[in-house]
């Protein structure tokens, strides 16, 4: 058996949207079980998201420390955001997320990974990218507000972060997913062989 996941779409008899927001939505879908049952099977529809693990030249991560209303903690994560607009070219987010979110930009872009973040309750679908040969944008700061404007933000060594992951300390998806697949990267056939920046992305299509 090849270990890799396939992409498979059950019937749905029936489906509604009872709660509309203003980035994402509920849907309940009525699916058609492989014994024939049909059952109810509601999920928050998600546009996806970027994120950048930005690695210096010493080995350092850019991470930023924000506030998150749902589960009641700041907590120490990469720099992300959604993808905005249909069909949007994911690197372009990736870049604009790190441009605004820190002020810099990086000349190397690869692929790091690419996650379902809770595929039992959302369709939320993320590109982590790694992003080397960083340096200071150009240009004014990008004017930051409500959560955004009491960020923190830091570098931390890649070992401080695989550290704080193990010990229960830190609990972002994409920081902890990015950290850890950098560091089975480098364990493996290195850095240079991840994928190219503009790699396909099925579960969220776009223009290269």
């Amino acid at each position: 058996m090849t270990i890799k996941d396939i992409p498979v779409e059950w019937e749905i008899r029936a489906t509604e949207t009872p709660f509309t927001g203003n980035k994402t939505s509920v849907r309940t879908d009525e699916v058609v079980m492989p014994d024939g049952t049909v059952v109810g099977r509601d999920y928050q529809v998600h546009p996806g998201s970027v994120a950048v693990l930005a690695l210096d030249e010493s080995d350092r991560v850019l991470v930023l420390r924000q506030y998150r209303h749902p589960v009641r903690h700041k907590l120490w994560e990469i720099p992300a955001g959604l993808l905005d607009v249909p069909g949007e070219n994911p690197l372009h987010a990736a870049q604009r997320e790190l441009y605004e979110e820190a002020h810099v930009k990086a000349e190397d872009w690869r692929v790091l990974t690419d996650v379902y973040t809770t595929p039992g309750g959302c369709d939320e679908a993320v590109r982590i990218f790694l992003a080397r040969d960083l340096s200071e944008a150009e240009g004014e700061r990008f004017a930051v507000a409500e959560e955004e404007a009491d960020m923190e933000l830091d570098r931390v060594p890649v070992q401080e972060l695989v550290r704080g992951v193990l010990a229960g300390e830190l609990h972002n998806n994409c920081l902890v997913v990015g950290v850890l697949s950098l560091v089975a990267a480098r364990a493996g056939d290195g850095l240079d062989v991840l994928r190219p920046a503009q790699a396909p992305w099925p579960a969220r299509p776009f223009e290269a």
